[in-house]
């Protein structure tokens, strides 16, 4: 498999992404891309559009990252998000959790717009998520990028800086799934599940190795170890991890458009490291263009 080169953590508009899922599988195209998986934040609206518009000999990769909550080293409550890949997007228990975390994303949006509105800011929060996929989880990117066209800031990353970080006056608290039971519901419907950017310190608070030992015999398939947020000896630490787990290692861009100054295929997933991946699931398979 000499010269293949796999993204598994993207993003398009049906989440938080600027690119829509055909001009995403375009993007990945132009760059070289031979596999690539769509993961936008809790939904799989996503899928079909991109498979219609796959070019001929590129690799599919159908998944989701999944807003989830665990606990730290300390047994604090700290968020961490899920890449899900190939499961079922029709098991009952997914269907239901997603239409939970949607209705709760809107709500939140729509309690943070309206408070920055009554604070005088030029925020409409119908305007918001008029402009929003009617599956998009709506959420504080949004916001950010409302923002941004205001002219408030200049950058999404100003815009949490200033406005929607969570020690910020707007920031409203969300109620996520439970890491494990994530876990148990993609295994459930055929899926993997690997543990995104997990010792990314500038994210914020992460989980211990302890607590990714755990997820491990919960049934945890892999690591995102490449990542644009981990350095190299965070990497090192990762990879030793993961060999010990017995988990597989991936890299990804976490592409999400002009929305980051990241570009897809910044990180790669190692082909071997790919097949060892989707020899694990059994829900919704690879798609070919």
């Amino acid at each position: 498999m000499a010269g293949v080169r796999i993204d598994l953590h993207t993003h398009s508009t049906v989440s938080d992404g600027t690119d829509s899922p055909a001009e995403l599988v375009a993007t990945a195209a132009r760059a070289g891309l031979s596999v690539v998986a769509l993961t936008d934040h809790d939904t799989t609206a996503g899928w079909q559009p991109a498979i219609e518009a796959l070019p001929s000999g590129m690799r599919f990769v159908p998944g989701a990252e999944l807003s989830c909550v665990s606990a730290d080293a300390y047994g604090r409550r700290i968020s961490v998000h899920l890449l899900a890949y190939l499961f079922d997007p029709d098991s009952p228990t997914i269907v239901a959790e997603q239409q939970r975390l949607r209705r709760e994303r809107r709500a939140r949006l729509r309690t943070m717009a309206e408070h920055m509105a009554a604070d005088g800011l030029p925020v409409d929060p119908d305007e918001i998520l008029g402009l929003l996929h009617p599956d998009a989880p709506a959420g504080r990117p949004h916001l950010a990028q409302a923002l941004v066209r205001a002219g408030l800031v200049t950058t999404v990353d100003e815009a949490f800086t200033s406005y929607l970080g969570s020690g910020r006056g707007y920031y409203v608290p969300r109620e996520d799934t439970p890491v494990a039971a994530a876990i148990d519901m993609i295994s459930a419907a055929g899926g993997v599940t690997v543990l995104a950017h997990p010792f990314a310190v500038s994210r914020g608070p992460t989980v211990s190795a302890e607590v990714i030992a755990d997820l491990a015999g919960r049934g945890l398939t892999g690591l995102e170890v490449d990542h644009p947020n981990h350095d190299e000896p965070t990497r090192a630490r990762l990879r030793d991890l993961a060999k010990e787990l017995d988990l597989v290692r991936t890299g990804s861009s976490d592409y999400h458009g002009t929305n980051k100054a990241i570009v897809i295929g910044q990180e790669t997933t190692e082909p071997q490291e790919f097949e060892a991946l989707i020899a694990r699931a059994s829900g919704t398979p690879v798609r070919v263009g």
